[in-house]
């Protein structure tokens, strides 16, 4: 699933950029449609509700890619946000 999300991600970006080259947004399709692939693989192997709270690693993706690439600047606000994720899903994934 984390791949997943890092795919979803990653499309995204190529989507942003798109708006102004049609290859970046084939590009940006092609690593969403691989993205639902490897998400339709997850759910057959694990349960949906221990697998779909990973797709927030999406969010953590956007951050870096926002920070890295488009010039967004990761703030504490940002960071804070991204550990509550992080906790919301260790605790959500985890069973006894």
């Amino acid at each position: 699933m984390i791949v997943s999300a890092f795919l979803t991600a990653t499309g995204q970006l190529f989507w942003k950029w798109g708006h102004t080259n049609p290859l970046y947004t084939a590009i940006g399709c092609i690593c969403y449609a691989l993205g639902a692939l490897f998400m339709i693989k997850s759910f057959s192997l694990e349960k949906l509700s221990v697998a779909y709270p990973l797709m927030c690693f999406s969010y953590i993706f956007a951050f870096v890619y926002g920070d890295l690439f488009l010039g967004e600047h990761f703030t504490i606000q940002k960071a804070v946000a991204a550990l509550l994720l992080g906790i919301g899903v260790t605790m959500t994934s985890y069973e006894k």
